[in-house]
């Protein structure tokens, strides 16, 4: 009440339907919900923000500013690294895919690569601008596309899924170091006579495309 009361005497030095506001670096927010000397203008020691409604009651909100860093959940975790290994006979440095966010055995999967200054490729791709290749980029995909396939409720074998072919890809921006890639490979055909899956993929950074294509994938039995 103490609070409310305050902050209806701070709205009477401000005209209807202004905006009065007391802040201080995000960084120091409480979790906690501020007592009266947390908004003292002499101790400022909450960022909130007061509006005057125009209802005819004069209700008063309060807002608080969440800190950069407390915005953005993080990624879920379907496979992790070590479940990752377990499917994919990659291994350093061409394992290319770090987690998986999203996974339907056969159908499709989500799987993202932190893009860092200490990938092996940066050093030659370029010394003064460091992109990641094309080709890595195609690459990071066609793993997750061995994700969705490389499953023993699917049929797959480790030992046996190469490129049968790649078609239609186009790279729409660079990826740089510090982006995170997302990608997503979908199975649009499956002949399993013959052993051939065709997919199509797109991979993301920051909800844009940078880069999609198809991918015809051959597989085999390990018998």
């Amino acid at each position: 009440m103490e609070s409310t009361a305050m902050a209806r005497s701070l709205l009477s030095l401000t005209p209807p339907n202004s905006t009065f506001s007391l802040s201080r670096p995000r960084s120091a927010l409480p979790l906690l919900p501020p007592s009266r000397s947390a908004i003292s203008p002499s101790n400022p020691k909450f960022s909130i923000s007061i509006s005057r409604s125009s209802s005819s009651d004069g209700a008063v909100t309060v807002e608080e500013k969440i800190p950069i860093e407390k915005q953005f959940p993080p990624f879920p975790s379907i496979m992790d690294i070590n479940q990752i290994r377990e499917i994919l006979p990659h291994r350093f440095p061409f394992l290319l895919v770090d987690r998986v966010i999203e996974y339907e055995a056969g159908v499709t999967a989500v799987g993202i690569k932190n893009v860092t200054i200490n990938d092996n490729f940066f050093p030659g791709h370029f010394p003064e601008r460091p992109i990641m290749p094309g080709v890595l980029m195609v690459e990071a995909m066609a793993q997750v596309g061995g994700l969705v396939m490389l499953q023993p409720e699917v049929g797959g074998s480790r030992d046996n899924f190469f490129f049968a072919g790649i078609d239609k890809v186009r790279f729409r921006k660079p990826v740089i170091a510090g982006d995170t890639l997302i990608m997503r490979m979908t199975l649009v055909k499956l002949q399993k006579r013959f052993g051939i899956a065709k997919m199509e993929g797109k991979a993301y950074v920051g909800g844009e495309v940078v880069c999609e294509g198809e991918f015809l994938m051959a597989m085999g039995s390990e018998s």
